[in-house]
């Protein structure tokens, strides 16, 4: 039934978002025509966390070692958007899109789902 899960990060400057995804994370990419570029990303899974307020949603690229994938992105020239912290469930951090927006950096702690 379900086969996928297309995700849309919305920017302020798309292309150098595009490039980003493309050049420094280095993203498989289809074009569905005119520049219009659609990422293969790597399995994912998903969780649903309680909240008192509105419903919102998170994008987190998760990673087996936070701190070399830190120094591989640093290699790149992208430096993290926060330091990493540990919530004891895991190391998080985030990196900032070159259009102003932020992707979640995470490595789990916990058993994961995306290899099921």
């Amino acid at each position: 039934m379900i086969n996928g899960v297309h995700m849309i990060v919305y920017s302020r400057d798309a292309e150098a978002d595009r490039d980003f995804l493309r050049n420094v994370l280095g993203f498989p990419w289809v074009d569905a025509g005119d520049g219009w570029l659609i990422f293969k990303t790597p399995p994912g899974e998903a969780a649903v966390h309680p909240t008192d307020g509105p419903g919102h949603h998170e994008i987190y690229l998760m990673c087996d070692d936070i701190k070399s994938t830190e120094a591989e992105l640093a290699d790149k020239g992208v430096r993290l958007a926060r330091p990493v912290s540990d919530q004891g469930w895991g190391l998080l951090s985030a990196v900032r899109l070159p259009g102003g927006g932020e992707l979640g950096l995470y490595e789990p702690r916990h058993p994961t789902a995306h290899d099921l």
